[in-house]
């Protein structure tokens, strides 16, 4: 087997761990173009490097099949590591031809990302050089660069996990749709810079890790979106939304992702809110017709629903609250409420949305009205509360 890992850019502070116990777990290695001081750091963690195995390096990264050929044939059989500076599948033009000689070996290969050679600059690796005033124009590269140079000098951004950032990704979503329904682009701008920001985080943390880099991600997202629109990439021909979907789900039954599903509702996020999850697994039932007829008879069931409701409230009596039958009946209400917003094209968690807007802004009228009054709501009657309402559905 021969294992061929990313070595980062050079320096030893920037191997990832990944890539450090790949190179551990086979304890031999032949390093292409690495640092004297990143040799010896790897023989100082145990990897005893190997000399001479490849004739010319520099011919050997560019993909000559002389150099890589001989490489081939001078291996004993054992296991090996090969390390190749940055990550093997952006920076090793060889690999491909390596491969290929390798299975003609019968000769087992595996690769271990390593932090990209393209993601960093001199502002990384000297770390006491400023970055560019924030007046000038970033790019992607730059981005990725600040990324990277924040992984390593602030202790904050050290600090992170995948699930230290659940919370912020969360978060970051949910003000990309409040900007959204606010209608403010340069929220929305500022807000999707943030969002960006999570993704490209997630992906330097698994850069260091040795598992993937933003590189993979934006190859994998957009490979999966032309294998999965060949009416746009293609010759295949669609007349409506509804073959569109048909092809989708056709599409992504056949990729490997899909393999272990046993389900038509796998692949659903149990973490979604729930009016957006039932919506959507309403949605996959109804695409192998499992679906109601039309919106009057999901009415029809919503009033059946809605009297079940009262009967286990009513058999609940002044326990109500402690029945799980009363609970039981009030989310098949919900839920058919959800199946009705469906049928009527009706996103029902952003109707929920709408619904909570509203009445925060008639609440909030409420609130003003009585203190400009001298008042609280607190201290006023149901009656009193019930006109401040009916004012504030005039007002707002």
């Amino acid at each position: 087997m021969l294992r061929i890992v990313g070595l980062g850019p050079g320096d030893p502070d920037l191997l990832t761990l990944g890539s450090r116990e790949a190179l551990r777990a086979v304890g031999r290695a032949v390093t292409v173009l690495a640092p004297p001081d990143l040799v010896l750091f790897l023989e100082s963690e145990g990897v005893a490097v190997l000399r001479g195995l490849v004739t010319d390096q520099p011919l050997f990264v560019r993909g000559s099949s002389e150099v890589i050929d001989g490489f081939v044939e001078r291996l004993d059989g054992s296991d090996l590591a090969l390390g190749i500076l940055g990550n093997p599948l952006s920076d090793f033009a060889g690999l491909p031809i390596l491969l290929r000689a390798l299975e003609r070996r019968r000769i087992t290969a595996e690769i271990v990302p390593g932090m990209p050679r393209a993601t960093l600059s001199a502002s990384i690796t000297m770390p006491l050089l400023p970055l560019p005033p924030g007046s000038s124009h970033q790019n992607w590269d730059d981005l990725v660069q600040i990324m990277a140079r924040l992984r390593r000098s602030c202790p904050w951004d050290r600090e992170q996990t995948h699930q230290s950032l659940v919370r912020y990704l969360i978060e970051e979503t949910y003000e990309v749709v409040d900007a959204i329904e606010g209608g403010a682009d340069v929220e929305l701008c500022e807000e999707l810079g943030d969002l960006l920001f999570q993704i490209v985080f997630h992906a330097q943390l698994a850069t260091e890790r040795g598992k993937f880099s933003i590189a993979d991600v934006v190859d994998g997202l957009s490979n999966k979106m032309i294998r999965r629109h060949p009416h746009v990439f293609g010759d295949v021909a669609v007349a409506s939304v509804a073959e569109v979907w048909q092809n989708w789900d056709q599409l992504k039954a056949q990729e490997a992702s899909s393999a272990s599903r046993t389900s038509k509702l796998d692949g659903i996020p149990s973490s979604m809110p729930a009016l957006q999850r039932g919506q959507k697994m309403q949605e996959k039932a109804a695409r192998v017709g499992f679906d109601w007829r039309d919106a009057r008879d999901i009415t029809e069931k919503l009033a059946e629903e809605l009297r079940e409701f009262a009967d286990a409230r009513a058999q609940a009596g002044k326990l109500v609250h402690e029945d799980p039958h009363v609970r039981e009946e009030l989310g098949d209400v919900l839920f058919t409420v959800v199946n009705l917003a469906r049928k009527l094209n009706i996103d029902a968690e952003g109707a929920m949305r709408d619904a909570n807007t509203k009445f925060n802004r008639r609440f909030r009228y409420m609130e003003q009205y009585a203190l400009a009054g001298g008042r609280e709501l607190g201290d006023m009657s149901l009656d009193e509360l019930e006109d401040l309402w009916q004012a504030a559905k005039a007002a707002a």
